[in-house]
């Protein structure tokens, strides 16, 4: 039989969400940059970009949105988009420790095998993703449009309901479905890795954690960059010129019809480099806000129990004197 976890669900789920918050604030200037180099699409002779000037590289992008927009450019829909990492994380790592827990609980092990992993990451991050998807479809809008189109939170949420009604919210579920691929090789890779390197350590140092964090996540990040990049296409404006895109397969073509299938790893730069950094960053964050969270739920815990055996000392009496 498994150990009790030393954590509730929920402890985990706030550690995670936590860590993402302030890994993603880190590096959001990457993500403003990964995202429009991957929905822009290389555009002919005598056509207009949709940002009005195209980018070649990840410095280039950083140079004209600063130009063109300011330092705030490369912080666009950011409030959004940090809202969405907590739910999204707090969703994954909360379902990912209960379904974890209940399969420990019923095989009767304490061990996982590699793909007990994987497949138990991607159910937490189907489950994440149906709660969660609106958040990123909207922040996605916010970070592709351009200065003078750009709105708040809400009001591009009225936008893409009066384009596409209440389901348009939830555009690119299939692909993000499939993208639960990610997340699930992340941290099955990442627990795999633990295991190899450091299998007799409960608690890894900061750097160990952030090492293993950013070897997985750029891992996962190779083997899925085209679903990424079909799913920003999916959940942004189309190019000038195409039909609104209605599945990954529609943009995924589009791409490879215009620019080559090279182009379906376009942003891969700046996309493992965040997912690096971010999965770094997060990893070594949630082992100390889990450590926190754990000595913090022991206190709770003694205390209750000390609450509960002092009603028990007074109740006591009573029962010995009616006897």
């Amino acid at each position: 039989m498994s150990k009790e976890a030393p954590l509730p669900p929920w402890g985990y789920a706030i550690a995670g969400a936590t860590g993402a918050v302030i890994a993603n604030t880190l590096v959001y200037p990457l993500d403003i940059v990964k995202t429009r180099l991957q929905v822009q699409v290389k555009p002919k002779l005598g056509q207009e970009s949709v940002f009005k000037y195209h980018y070649t590289s990840t410095l280039d992008a950083i140079s004209k949105i600063l130009s063109h927009e300011g330092l705030s450019g490369l912080y666009a829909g950011m409030v959004g988009s940090l809202i969405g990492v907590a739910s999204t994380n707090f969703a994954y790592f909360y379902w990912y420790t209960l379904v974890r827990s209940f399969y420990l609980n019923r095989a009767k092990t304490s061990t996982l095998s590699t793909a007990a992993e994987l497949s138990l990451g991607a159910v937490a991050g189907a489950l994440a993703q149906l709660f969660t998807i609106p958040v990123a479809v909207i922040t996605t809008r916010q970070q592709t449009s351009s200065k003078e189109d750009r709105k708040g939170l809400f009001e591009t949420a009225k936008d893409v309901i009066a384009e596409d009604g209440i389901s348009g919210l939830w555009r690119g579920l299939k692909a993000s479905l499939v993208l639960v691929v990610n997340p699930s090789i992340t941290y099955g890779a990442y627990q795999r890795l633990r295991t190899v390197f450091f299998a007799n350590k409960p608690r890894l140092t900061p750097y160990e954690a952030f090492l293993l964090g950013a070897m997985s996540k750029t891992l996962a990040t190779l083997a899925t960059q085209p679903l990424i990049v079909a799913k920003v296409g999916l959940q942004s404006k189309p190019p000038v010129g195409a039909p609104p895109f209605k599945t990954f397969g529609q943009v995924m073509g589009y791409i490879v019809k215009h620019e080559g299938a090279l182009s379906l790893f376009k942003g891969i730069g700046p996309q493992i480099m965040k997912g690096l950094l971010v999965q770094g960053f997060l990893m070594m964050t949630k082992e100390r806000m889990e450590l926190l969270f754990i000595l913090l739920w022991r206190v709770i815990k003694k205390m209750q129990a000390e609450k509960v055996a002092k009603k028990t000392v007074q109740i006591l009496p009573t029962i010995v004197v009616k006897r």
